[in-house]
């Protein structure tokens, strides 16, 4: 079993599948994220069987989102230079264990965009649920359809059947 932790989420995933945190790569902050000017990074990728997964994490419980930018554009963002920086380490990377996970990563046969997006549980006028996710997930759809035809907005309580790991926190 492999365990991630992103901020306070607790990412756990079934043995047999090949988890990482991308933009804790070395490739990716020493040598990627300074290309073009600039590049963003999804949280976490997933290979598992002939699926890979990239997967952006946004915990609004604490902290309220605070950037201009509309949260769809950044995550479609975000999968697009991911995928270019995976293409670099699969080639460019000096960790063989990043380099592993690019190449598995970039063979799989379809590829999974999943939103983690966990807002409070309850709403008040000082905390309101800022974020529709069935609107997020909608303009996902139109941003990634050449990626991913049905991109998938969850939070720990709403993962999909096919999503094979568990998230706590």
């Amino acid at each position: 079993m492999t365990v991630l932790q992103e901020g306070r989420l607790r990412f756990s995933f079934p043995a047999g599948t090949l988890a990482s945190k991308y933009d804790d790569w070395a490739h990716y902050r020493q040598q990627f994220n300074s290309a073009f000017g600039g590049t963003k990074a999804v949280d976490l990728l997933v290979a598992d069987g002939e699926v890979s997964w990239l997967i952006e994490v946004k915990d609004y419980r604490l902290h309220s989102r605070t950037k201009p930018v509309d949260l769809a554009e950044e995550v479609a963002l975000k999968v697009r230079d991911t995928l270019a920086g995976l293409v670099s380490a699969k080639f460019q990377n000096h960790d063989r264990d990043a380099r592993v996970v690019a190449r598995k990563v970039l063979a799989g046969k379809r590829l999974r965009i999943v939103l983690h997006l966990e807002q409070p549980a309850r709403h008040t006028r000082l905390r309101p649920r800022a974020i529709d996710p069935a609107a997020v997930k909608k303009k996902l759809q139109g941003l990634l359809k050449a990626l991913d035809a049905h991109p998938a907005v969850v939070d720990q309580h709403s993962l999909k059947a096919d999503m094979r790991w568990n998230v706590t926190g």
